[in-house]
């Protein structure tokens, strides 16, 4: 037990160890960082709660090789399918592009995406878990670092924190305790969730029906998870009573309208909730960073809540983890604000027009609803308008004060500066490989090439300075041929030529993909020593002036 009389000191202390923060601690582990994390609870979360894993996330997840037991263990599903009461109005297939490594969703309870990042965690031995430790106060200090006071079963002790990662949640302590409040709208309908075994396995894919025979004037939905769970929400109204329609009998009996009394299933879990679109104004208050539903929440339609708070630490963590190292300034750390409240702006506008549709609150709303039905069942544009969940996609930070001025060769067409890098399948040597495996995860200058490139002065140059700009910079090349040169870089093969199609490249083209795999600059054809050294210095966060 730590000396009650003595002050621990850490560089990260994070907060909370759902989902968002023990995804924090194993990307500040992939560079290298100690952390500290707390959690107030002595075990996993109970029911399926956060389902659906995004590309994007497992992308995040498989840097450090933490996705091969969800992907092993989940349910990968692409397919999805809309009622309009018994009748599919259209179905949609989420992975039409197979040049990927990650599928498009994969459903995976959030016990389970807890336990395989923990274990994980323990494995890299650069963080230490305390559960059973509950945050109970929190100060700034006079040098702005974080005092925390924290209650275990065995007494109580203090942190002195350089940074905290707030990742406790949608009841977030640290935000109270700060002072700090969330704003937006509270939605007042109650739904139902149910977790039920089943005996046979069952179709894998999306099931949303809207105002269906076995639950009239409501909306519901299906999911198939891993064990054969089936996880099913029902729409209850506003004056839904929880008590009752918590009752397993009344459960029982909605379940089985819906599968059909031939199919024999346990309940595993019920829950009856409302949700809110809410965010903070701003998530950076040094040396406290609000992740996750700490910062923002949305509803549960659409898949944007988990995803979400994974896409806020992807972008946080390398940008501390930089400044702890000293290879960036302070004020890159404002850029976090800068690109993950717009992101969570994104989050919540879709939410809140995926709720709406759902529950008109108006004639007009309901009107323009019907007539969407109507339309879709034979005018494929209007199937479009159907809004079941937008589902979950990574924001690009097009506007981000990190990203240098785009080349006008590229006519603004391709990955902008901003967007996430986009994965491809490539040769090295006698084995097919996926680019994302290879960007890293420090910062990256990505070069497609061919031998008359290579043989250049120019580029030789090139290899020198950006490793005087970086030691640690990775230099990754796409090749449309085996090269034979040695070269100290990754020289990957795109025999097909997808890899530069997708990148809108020639040889020469070159992107600097910063360390969460957005990409900062880009230039058609190598651009000048100093225009390459700006750029790196700006998606570093240097100021102006300084």
């Amino acid at each position: 037990m730590t000396n009650k009389k003595l002050i621990e000191s850490h560089d990260i202390v994070i907060v909370g160890g759902g989902p968002v923060g023990l995804a924090a601690a194993v990307e500040f582990s992939n560079l290298g960082i100690k952390t500290i994390l707390l959690e107030s609870s002595d075990s996993f979360s109970d029911g399926s709660r956060a389902i659906c894993w995004s590309q994007r996330t497992l992308e995040i997840m498989d840097r450090s090789g933490a996705a091969n037991k969800m992907l092993e263990k989940g349910v990968t599903w692409n397919q999805g399918r809309v009622y309009l009461k018994n009748h599919e109005i259209y179905n949609f297939d989420l992975q039409v592009e197979t040049d990927l490594k990650m599928p498009a969703f994969i459903n995976l309870q959030q016990y389970y995406f807890e336990e395989f990042l923990e274990s994980h965690l323990r494995e890299k031995q650069l963080t230490e878990i305390r559960r059973l430790n509950e945050v109970d106060d929190i100060s700034i200090t006079e040098n702005k670092t974080a005092l925390l006071s924290v209650i275990t079963p065995n007494g109580k002790y203090e942190i002195n924190a350089k940074y905290v990662i707030a990742a406790d949640g949608v009841n977030s302590f640290l935000r109270k305790r700060l002072g700090l409040g969330t704003k937006g709208q509270k939605f007042e309908e109650k739904f139902l969730i149910t977790d039920i075994h089943v005996k046979e396995p069952y179709p894998m894919e999306r099931r949303f029906w809207f105002d269906p025979i076995f639950h009239k004037g409501q909306s519901a939905l299906l999911h198939v998870q891993p064990d054969n769970i089936l996880r099913i929400d029902l729409q209850l109204g506003v004056t839904a009573d929880p008590k009752i329609e918590s009752n397993p009998t009344r459960v029982q009996s909605r379940i089985q309208k819906i599968l059909g009394e031939k199919i024999d299933f346990d309940i595993e879990w019920i829950s009856i909730y409302s949700f809110s679109c809410k965010r903070m104004d701003k998530f950076v208050h040094e040396p406290v960073f609000f992740v996750g539903d700490a910062a923002h929440v949305v509803s549960p339609f659409g898949a944007r809540g988990g995803n979400g708070g994974i896409q806020d630490i992807d972008n946080l963590v390398w940008k501390l983890a930089s400044v702890l190292k000293g290879l960036a300034p302070k004020c890159l750390l404002k850029s976090y604000d800068l690109e993950r409240v717009p992101g969570a702006d994104e989050n919540i506008l879709n939410s809140s027009r995926s709720t709406d549709f759902m529950t008109p609150k108006n004639e007009a709303s309901r009107d323009f609803r019907e007539a969407v039905f109507l339309l879709s069942k034979n005018m494929p544009f209007a199937r479009n308008l159907v809004n079941s969940g937008r589902l979950s996609s990574p924001y690009s930070y097009h506007n981000s004060v990190l990203n240098s001025k785009d080349d006008p060769a590229f006519t603004g067409k391709g990955p902008l500066p901003g967007s996430v890098s986009l994965d491809a399948a490539l040769g090295l040597k006698s084995t097919e490989v996926w680019l994302l495996n290879y960007l890293g995860r420090e910062f990256c200058c990505l070069v497609f090439v061919n031998d008359l490139i290579l043989s250049s002065e120019r580029f030789e140059e090139f290899q020198k300075f950006t490793n005087l700009l970086n030691p640690q910079m990775n230099l990754v090349m796409v090749s449309r041929a085996v090269i034979a040169k040695n070269i100290k870089a990754t020289v990957l093969v795109d025999k097909s030529g997808k890899c530069f199609n997708k990148w809108l490249a020639i040889p020469g083209s070159l992107y600097l993909i910063r360390p969460d795999q957005h990409i900062a600059a880009r230039w058609k054809n190598y651009p000048e020593l100093e225009k390459f050294e700006q750029a790196f210095n700006k998606a570093l966060g240097h100021c102006e002036g300084k």
